[in-house]
């Protein structure tokens, strides 16, 4: 991903679309997982092998990284393929499109609207085994994609009670009912809460990417369709991080101010601003290729 261009009298504007090649599989199987997202769940969930390539090419991808991205969102059961002729039309699976939209909803609807705090919390405690890495990676990746952090060892928190219905869904989806209590409620006043909070969510870190993406794309201003494309999608996938890292604690428990409402900002008008020359860009790419023999 390529940085922001230079700064003008009239504001920073964007740089050309070229971006270096050499991009790692998973850095493109992360951007294609953005651009489905964000350009073709919106049209049907289907779309030509070839604007996929074009896409990923404008944003620096090589098209034999590009096709191995392909190949292995499929195998992994988000896309499916069907051939016309001596091209290929890739759909969306239900899995996908389920997928991309629960990502969808909660990329835009994170920290969209001020929350009051009811003062209660949530807490859960899911002993998982050392020897079960990988149930013990799916527990940790679905609850830290609902903002829980982890304290101590098996033990995990969130100051909104009202995340109990998805917790449970989580723990019975994994199969941790008989392993797995939880409680909800107001603080007890014993210890310190700060402290609770540092051990959880390392939000120094979650503050420095924060600012950093707002001296990034902050009145970014875009000279083409092509460019809006690039930049919409490169803003789209620094943003997407941001569920994963910040609990979006109620203000009563940060001692400062909290630069993630004004990132928050910063995305939505951007995104807003862009999308229209982005979605024609994209457009404008998938002629092009349904127009290929």
């Amino acid at each position: 991903m390529a940085a922001p261009g230079t700064r003008t009298e009239s504001g920073p504007t964007a740089e050309p679309a070229q971006r270096p090649g050499g991009k790692t599989s998973s850095s493109a199987r992360s951007l294609l997982l953005t651009v489905l997202g964000e350009f073709v769940l919106p049209r049907r969930g289907e779309v030509w092998t070839g604007t996929l390539v074009d896409a990923l090419g404008a944003l620096g991808i090589e098209e034999k990284s590009a096709r191995q991205a392909l190949s292995r969102t499929a195998a992994e059961g988000l896309l499916e393929s069907e051939r016309h002729g001596r091209k290929v039309r890739w759909s969306l699976t239900r899995a996908g499109d389920r997928l991309l939209r629960e990502g969808t909803e909660r990329i835009y609807g994170f920290m969209r609207r001020p929350h009051v705090w009811d003062g209660r919390w949530l807490v859960l405690t899911a002993g998982v085994p050392e020897t079960q890495r990988k149930l013990r990676h799916r527990l940790r990746t679905k609850l830290t994609w609902l903002g829980l952090g982890s304290p101590a060892p098996a033990l995990w928190v969130i100051p909104d009670a009202s995340k109990e219905p998805m917790v449970r869904d989580v723990v019975r989806e994994l199969d941790l009912t008989d392993r797995a209590y939880a409680w909800t409620g107001p603080s007890a006043a014993i210890g310190d809460t700060a402290k609770l909070i540092n051990a959880a969510w390392d939000l120094d870190d979650v503050e420095k990417r924060y600012l950093a993406f707002i001296e990034r794309f902050e009145g970014l201003a875009v000279a083409s369709g092509r460019e809006a494309f690039v930049n919409q999608v490169l803003l789209i996938q620094e943003w997407r991080h941001f569920p994963f890292l910040d609990p979006d604690l109620p203000a009563e428990l940060l001692d400062h101010g909290w630069p993630g409402p004004q990132a928050a900002t910063v995305f939505h008008d951007l995104r807003n601003r862009w999308h229209r020359r982005a979605q024609a860009e994209w457009d404008r790419m998938d002629e092009s290729a349904a127009a290929r023999h």
